[in-house]
C-alpha cells in the first residue's frame, strides 16, 4: 500500500509537467498576438479588407503577417484555432489541485489555526469560490459597469483583494496563495472557452457568409482580452509562490498578493505601450521596484498564531505518531532537519521553512509523513546535498516508519 504514495507522486509530477508545458504554450502565444496586434503597421499598399501588417524575421527565415477585419478574398480552408492551450492549462491545473490540495487536505488545504474546519468543508469552500467567482465576474463584464473599461479594471482589482484576504481566513497561505492563482486563471480561461472563442466563430462566420459582424461581439472579446493580458504574470507569481513561504506565510500575506496583481499591471503596461510603439514609459519600472521592495519588507513580519496551540494530533495522521518507530524518528527529524524546519530556523540564510514545512511537534512531523517518506526515506533530496550528515540507517528509519504505519492503517 505504501507503494501508492510513490505512484501518487510520479502522477502529481506528471499532471504538474503537463500543466507547465501547456501554459507556457498559452503565455507564449497570448504575450505574440498581443505583441503581434499592438505593432501592425498600416501601410498604402494593403490589400482591400487588411487591417495592418508586420514583418518579422526568426529561424532563418521572414514572416510576413497580415491581419483582416473583413473575409479575405481567397479564405484558406484551414485556420488555426488558439484554444486548446488555454483549455488544457486550466484542466491540468484543476488536476493539480485534486490531486494535491483535494487529496491532501488535511495538511495542504486547511490549517486548523486559521479556521478548524472538516476536509470536505474545505473543499466546497473551494469548489464554490472558483464557480461563484466566474458567475460574478462575467454578469460584472455584462452589466452597465462592464461598459467603463478601466472602471472595470478597478472594480476587478478590488474583487481579487477581497478574495485575496478570504483565502487567507480560510486555508493554509501556501493554499490561499494557490486558490487565488487558480481563482484568476479560471476567470482568464472561462473568458477563452465561453466568450472569446464563441464570439469569434460567430465573426468568422458571418465573414464568410458576407455580413457585418455586430460589433460588439469583437469589443467583448476585447475587454475579455485585456483583463486576461494583465492578470498573466500575477497567475504565475501565485503558481510559482508555493516555493516561498516569505511571500505565503507572513502576517500580511493577501497584502502582498494584492500587490503582486497591481505589479503585473505595471509590468504588462510597459510591454503594451512598447509593442504599439507609443514610447517606453521607463516610470513603469520604478513603480514596479518600489512595490517589489514593499513586497519584501512586508515579508518581515511574520504570521502570529491565534487562539490556543493545538498540540493533539490529528486523527487522520495518528496512527503515525502511535507508530513504534516514531519516538527514533522525532529524534532523527530533531537532528538532521529542525534547524531548518521549524518557526524559527537556526540555520543561517534561511528566515522562513523551507516552503513553510516545520516539523517540530508530533502532529507537524506526522502531518508530513508521507512527504518526510519521499523526501528523505525514498530519497536523498532532504537534506539538501545531505549537509546533516544524514545516515543510511536514518533514511532506512524514515521509510520503515511510514510503510508500517501504512500498514498499521489497512489493518485497523
Amino acid at each position: 500500500m505504501y507503494e501508492f504514495a510513490i505512484a501518487w507522486e510520479w502522477l502529481a509530477f506528471a499532471v504538474r509537467w503537463l500543466h507547465v508545458i501547456t501554459a507556457i504554450a498559452w503565455i507564449g502565444s497570448s504575450f505574440y498576438f498581443i505583441a503581434l496586434d499592438l505593432g501592425l503597421v498600416k501601410r498604402d499598399h494593403l490589400p482591400v479588407g487588411a487591417y495592418g501588417e508586420e514583418w518579422q524575421v526568426h529561424g532563418g527565415g521572414f514572416y510576413h503577417i497580415r491581419k483582416y477585419l473583413v473575409a479575405p478574398a481567397s479564405m484558406p480552408e484551414h485556420l488555426t484555432w488558439f484554444k486548446w492551450e488555454s483549455y488544457v492549462t486550466w484542466l491540468s491545473g484543476f488536476a493539480m489541485l485534486c490531486l494535491v490540495y483535494y487529496g491532501g487536505a488535511d495538511l495542504f488545504l486547511i490549517d486548523r489555526h486559521v479556521l478548524d474546519i472538516s476536509a470536505t468543508t474545505a473543499i466546497l469552500i473551494s469548489l464554490a469560490s472558483l464557480g461563484i467567482g466566474w458567475i460574478f465576474y462575467d454578469l460584472l463584464c455584462k452589466s452597465p459597469l462592464g461598459k467603463n473599461t478601466w472602471g472595470l479594471m478597478a472594480l476587478l482589482y478590488v474583487a481579487l483583494v477581497i478574495m485575496a484576504w478570504g483565502y487567507t481566513q480560510v486555508f493554509t497561505g501556501r493554499a490561499a496563495f494557490l486558490h487565488l492563482g487558480a481563482f484568476t486563471a479560471t476567470m482568464m480561461s472561462a473568458n477563452v472557452f465561453f466568450l472569446i472563442i464563441p464570439n469569434q466563430k460567430i465573426v468568422v462566420a458571418d465573414l464568410i457568409a458576407g455580413r457585418t459582424p455586430d460589433p460588439k461581439l469583437g469589443a467583448q472579446a476585447k475587454q475579455r482580452s485585456l483583463h486576461n493580458n494583465y492578470l498573466t504574470l500575477p497567475v504565475i507569481f501565485f503558481m510559482l509562490s508555493n516555493h516561498y513561504p516569505l511571500a505565503f506565510a507572513t502576517a500580511f500575506n493577501w497584502i502582498i498578493a494584492a500587490l503582486v496583481f497591481l505589479m503585473g499591471v505595471t509590468i504588462r503596461h510597459w510591454f503594451n505601450t512598447t509593442h504599439a510603439r507609443k514610447g517606453r514609459p521607463t516610470w513603469t519600472w520604478l513603480a514596479t521596484v518600489l512595490i517589489f521592495i514593499l513586497i519584501m519588507w512586508l515579508s518581515t513580519v511574520p504570521k502570529v498564531l491565534t487562539g490556543e496551540e493545538k498540540a493533539e494530533v490529528a486523527p487522520v495522521f495518528a496512527r503515525f505518531a502511535q507508530n513504534a518507530h516514531f519516538p527514533a524518528v522525532k529524534d532523527a527529524i530533531s537532528t538532521r532537519c529542525s534547524m531548518c524546519h521549524a518557526a524559527e530556523p537556526v540555520y543561517e540564510g534561511i528566515v522562513r521553512a523551507p516552503k513553510g514545512v516545520v516539523l517540530e511537534s508530533d502532529q507537524e512531523i506526522a502531518a508530513h509523513a508521507r512527504e518526510i517518506y519521499i523526501q528523505a526515506g525514498r530519497s536523498h533530496a532532504m537534506p539538501p546535498g545531505n549537509i546533516t550528515d544524514m545516515t543510511t540507517d536514518e533514511r532506512q528509519l524514515l521509510a520503515a516508519w511510514f510503510e508500517s504505519a501504512v500498514e498499521e492503517g489497512k489493518t485497523q
